[in-house]
């Protein structure tokens, strides 16, 4: 077909299409505003944790980390069983899980036990990102890809933004136990929901018309004829912008460094994000002497500005950069790393230290979808969640050694500035792994 005539059929699909698609990535942004909320609430009891069992950081960091050494070890996993089965059951099995390990963490009687659930929280979870990223690759045309990903990175946004006020409201007034009774209960009803409502491919949806799916089919080989004819001079020059040969097969994601460069920058970048998730909480308390409600408020800061930054950082990478995604990563890297120098030097004052948040949680998460959208670049839709679960495996191994090496810090020094600036070396070094990869301009 030639693209006059596909031209024709898309202007002709977007009369007729359902939009079915916006109502899955709806549903895959509350999901994972629940997953994201089952991980993230355990920064507020910490302190709680803390005093209970009278830990010292190091063991504090542990508790946190170990879930990511659980959610690093089934992403591949994840991704070759996606390849084979779609989204649909495992998505679904995999919320009931953590849903039920969620539970289980009110009920323990030590640390250690602790440790033992949120590594199993972890393995329970690490099915849940490789899916919600495939099924937008399956979902979405080529142009709308990022910003359907910085929509569902909102909502490892929105999560942090509401998590430490409820959570603190709960802890205080019946115990921190409690915070993960009540955590636990929305996973069952959306996955439920998912179930019944989401497919694995559009095409296997009789929810979605012939029209829609045309235009999420036909739209993608239009879409990148148009864009790859536009240039933007020097940007593209700095980026490396080039044609870069698909990557279809298991052994090619394997042996490519624009993957394992962009796991290693993902690496980086999950230092500084569970890195701040696990400590900015312990840090309002023990370094600013903020009160466990007021702590609660301020912690929501920085997911606050990361929520305005993933949906904002989408649309400016599929609309200004042209699916350019190495910008707005570059733009992520460097600007958080100067933040971090930033939230040292700012004074006991709430609202100083609410700004400074975040403005760091914005620039973190602008670049934040493009991380995830860059392999859709580079990969085909049936090696896409092999490529997607090695790099959430690579990268979110940052938040199984950030947590404890912070710990690890704060007990030799007690200096929360130090690690701040540990913060702001890994996205630094970020900033220099990007620059290597190559910007994938599509045949």
């Amino acid at each position: 077909m030639s693209v006059p005539e596909a031209k024709v059929r898309v202007n002709h699909a977007l009369k007729q299409k359902s939009n079915y698609r916006w109502l899955v990535l709806g549903l895959v942004f509350i999901l994972y505003t629940v997953c994201y909320a089952d991980r993230a609430n355990i920064g507020v009891v910490l302190p709680f944790i803390q005093k209970e069992f009278a830990l010292n950081n190091f063991q504090i960091g542990a508790i946190s980390s170990f879930f990511f050494l659980g959610y690093a070890c089934t992403q591949i996993p994840a991704g070759f069983l996606l390849r084979k089965k779609g989204t649909r059951g495992i998505v679904a099995i995999a919320v009931i899980g953590f849903s039920a390990i969620t539970f289980l963490l009110g009920l323990v009687s030590g640390a250690a036990y602790l440790v033992i659930l949120r590594l199993l929280l972890g393995i329970t979870e690490g099915p849940v990102p490789v899916s919600m990223t495939s099924t937008i690759n399956q979902w979405f045309p080529a142009k709308e890809k990022a910003t359907a990903t910085g929509f569902y990175i909102a909502s490892t946004q929105l999560a942090p933004v509401f998590v430490p006020i409820v959570a603190a409201a709960i802890a205080v007034s019946l115990g921190w136990r409690y915070v993960f009774f009540y955590f636990a209960i929305p996973g069952i009803f959306i996955a439920i929901l998912w179930y019944l409502f989401v497919r694995s491919k559009p095409e296997d949806s009789s929810m979605v018309s012939q029209a829609e799916l045309d235009y999420i089919r036909q739209e993608e080989v239009v879409a990148t004829k148009e864009v790859d004819q536009r240039s933007l001079g020097w940007i593209d020059k700095f980026i490396r912008y080039q044609k870069v040969q698909p990557i279809n097969s298991p052994k090619k994601v394997f042996t490519s460094w624009n993957i394992w460069g962009n796991t290693l920058a993902y690496f980086l970048m999950n230092s500084v994000l569970y890195g701040m998730l696990t400590w900015v909480p312990m840090y309002l308390v023990n370094a600013k002497h903020f009160s466990l409600i007021k702590m609660g408020f301020l912690a929501s800061t920085p997911a606050i500005g990361g929520l305005i930054g993933a949906l904002l950082g989408g649309f400016i990478s599929d609309r200004v950069f042209l699916k350019r995604r190495k910008p707005t990563m570059l733009i992520t890297a460097i600007a958080t790393a100067a933040m971090m120098l930033v939230v040292t030097q700012i004074p006991n004052n709430g609202a100083l230290v609410a700004i400074s948040l975040g403005l760091a949680g914005f620039f973190l998460n602008i670049g934040w979808p493009a991380f995830t959208a860059y392999p859709m670049g580079l990969t085909t839709r049936e090696t896409y969640p092999i490529a997607i679960g090695t790099v959430n495996s690579g990268g979110n191994l940052g938040g199984f050694f950030s947590p404890l090496i912070v710990g690890a810090i704060l007990d030799a020094t007690g200096n929360y500035n130090l690690a701040f600036g540990f913060f702001g070396i890994m996205l630094i070094i970020g900033f220099c792994v990007i620059l290597t990869l190559k910007e994938p301009k599509q045949a």
